[in-house]
């Protein structure tokens, strides 16, 4: 028997496509009907993946065509699978947290940049701006905040929240800090892997009562692994900053931690590079600068990778001293340093200005004074 096209085409008209609600000529799902005697070849697109769709698909096909037109035609059948582009669809965007206004990340690829540093130093000068602060300590392996405020020998209370027990951070100098190194001993090694760390940290982010906060800063662990991707499936960050030294050992890693944010099932806006340890002047000679490890080489990257550069920070003895014994460096007042810390924070609350002003989901920042800050709704 010699089949006839329109045959099978008003035969087709009776089958629904999978999952969309109209007939696969209506929806424009059938590509092409090829007839050749008794033999016909149906090129079909679907929108569904499913292997159910598919193999539906194929077998509503054979059957009306065998039931409607001839039993014993031949027939090939190719489904392609085309699903609509959905830029959203993987997406890692968390849950917006109540009370938590902004969340800015503060990350390095490489350890020992002084990246928790830095976080301690931007938390007490944001303090002092008069914005309500916490820092989430969430290097699990590493934890280093508990010192560098000079609370490492606190634990968290519970408190009662709406009937439900939560975690009440330590807090000092006008900053909330919760960090896995409250519920460990000093010479404990936290051997966990990736869920348990995970766990961990959501608990301490969803379990704890925050407040209200205008800023949370999390100090993220060396590196792009779980504990980063954890984070950014648990909480929508506002922005990240990254921390590194002049050095290309530093900028090389520095380089893929800004990847990691701007890949695109991440897509968590990149506020900055801060350019740590640029240089280093002696107290005998203060107006000498002697680039130990390499000159703006931050900068340059931040060029390259056309994010904002957020500043410089120099090599200082006091910085060091001041993180060991608990009391950040940015409290120093009337020095240089509390000066430079003052202008790489208020870089980095403009740079989360211009973010809500592109993409406002939450409340903006807006800088009053050079001294101060003050949160608006947009």
């Amino acid at each position: 028997m010699k089949l006839n096209k329109q045959d099978i085409l008003k035969a087709l008209e009776s089958i629904t496509v999978p999952g969309e609600g109209q007939n696969m000529i209506e929806s424009g799902a059938v590509k092409n009907v090829i007839t050749f005697g008794d033999e016909v070849i149906v090129d079909i697109t679907i929108q569904n993946p499913s292997l159910q769709a598919k193999k539906r698909t194929e077998v509503d096909i054979l059957k009306t065509i065998h039931e409607q037109v001839y039993e014993k035609a031949k027939i090939t059948i190719n489904v392609k699978v085309e699903a609509p582009e959905n830029p959203k669809a993987n997406v890692i965007k968390g849950k917006p947290v109540q009370g938590l206004r902004n969340i800015i990340a503060i990350a390095s690829g490489k350890g020992g940049v002084g990246k928790s540093t830095v976080t301690a130093n931007m938390a007490v000068t944001l303090s002092k701006m008069g914005f309500k602060v916490g820092v989430l300590d969430a290097d699990i392996y590493g934890p280093s905040i508990p010192i560098m405020f000079d609370v490492e020998a606190e634990k968290p209370l519970a408190v009662n929240v709406d009937g439900k027990s939560k975690m009440k951070p330590v807090e000092n100098y006008g900053v909330k800090i919760l960090s896995i190194g409250f519920f460990t001993q000093p010479d404990q090694a936290v051997v966990w892997r990736g869920p348990m760390a995970a766990k961990a940290l959501n608990q301490m982010i969803f379990d704890a009562h925050w407040g209200e906060l205008d800023f949370m800063l999390i100090d993220l662990p060396p590196g792009t692994g779980d504990i980063h991707l954890s984070i950014m499936q648990s909480l929508p960050i506002t922005g990240a900053v990254i921390v590194s030294t002049p050095q290309n050992v530093a900028l090389a890693d520095a380089k893929k931690g800004v990847a990691m944010f701007q890949q695109e099932s991440i897509n968590v806006p990149v506020l900055g590079i801060i350019e740590n340890m640029a240089y280093f002047t002696p107290a005998e000679l203060p107006d000498n600068k002697y680039f130990i490890f390499g000159k703006e080489g931050a900068k340059n990257l931040a060029e390259d990778l056309q994010v904002p550069f957020l500043g410089e920070l120099p090599l200082v003895q006091s910085i060091r001293e001041a993180g060991d014994v608990g009391r950040p460096a940015a409290l120093q007042t009337g020095t240089p340093l509390e000066k430079a810390f003052e202008k790489i924070t208020q870089n980095v609350v403009e740079e989360v200005v211009k973010r809500h002003d592109d993409l406002p989901p939450t409340e903006a920042i807006k800088i009053t004074t050079m001294a101060g800050c003050s949160s608006v709704k947009k």
